[in-house]
């Protein structure tokens, strides 16, 4: 990959900057989540159905993930997979020196995606519960995706940084590969947007994302 470089954009700016930007994201994030659970109830509610029909409960994925400076909290997503149980027996690792920077996360065998499950996937739909995550304040609209506590608890203090600011429902590592990245790749481009992070930077980053989702690139 290109070689990133950071430039502490809200160092520069100072306490008051840092401030600003902290609070403002959060107040937008607010607005914006919750109109659009509004506007898309209709729509979730037929997603949510379709998933029924097609291949029965639960309708949501539930899962533990890593937050702000570590936090755990529950992710939601709309239920994609055939088989969902076990799932912590399947991430299991082995790594003392952290994450290594080839590494690539894939699906296991064992779990199966259902048909209307590749769809939500490739168009993120799967991804739009996270809005009430986003609404709760465990997430933001734009940031270092969550990882399942599995990974981030064997971090090293480099890979920890990304855990600093709150994790996104799309990010900067994301609008550069989705996930065809290699784990290193992704925090490398995930602490470029904590030293560049704006609201510039942000919506940038919501754009980039839509067309992705349109192309449907970097999906699995």
């Amino acid at each position: 990959m290109k070689k990133v470089y950071y430039s502490n954009a809200l160092e520069k700016g100072g306490e008051s900057s840092k401030y600003f930007y902290t609070y403002s994201k959060r107040a937008i994030d607010i607005m914006v989540s919750l109109s659009l659970l509004v506007c898309l109830a209709p729509l979730l509610c037929v997603f949510a159905l379709a998933i029924i029909i097609t291949s029965g409960r639960p309708i949501l994925f539930r899962q533990t993930r890593s937050g702000l400076n570590g936090t755990r909290f529950e992710i939601w997503k709309f239920r994609t997979m055939e088989n969902i149980k076990n799932l912590k027996s399947l991430h299991s690792y082995d790594w003392s020196n952290g994450v290594p920077h080839n590494f690539c996360f894939e699906k296991p065998a064992s779990q199966k995606v259902t048909r209307i499950g590749k769809v939500y996937r490739k168009l993120s739909i799967d991804e739009l519960p996270q809005l009430l995550n986003v609404l709760r304040g465990e997430m933001s609209l734009v940031g270092p995706r969550p990882e399942i506590v599995e990974i981030t608890g064997l971090y090293n203090d480099q890979q920890a940084k990304r855990l600093t600011v709150k994790p996104g429902i799309t990010g900067y590592a994301q609008v550069n590969g989705r996930s065809i990245i290699t784990h290193g790749e992704k925090i490398e481009y995930d602490l470029y947007y904590i030293h560049n992070r704006s609201f510039i930077l942000d919506v940038k980053v919501i754009l980039n994302t839509i067309v992705l989702v349109i192309r449907g690139k970097g999906a699995y």
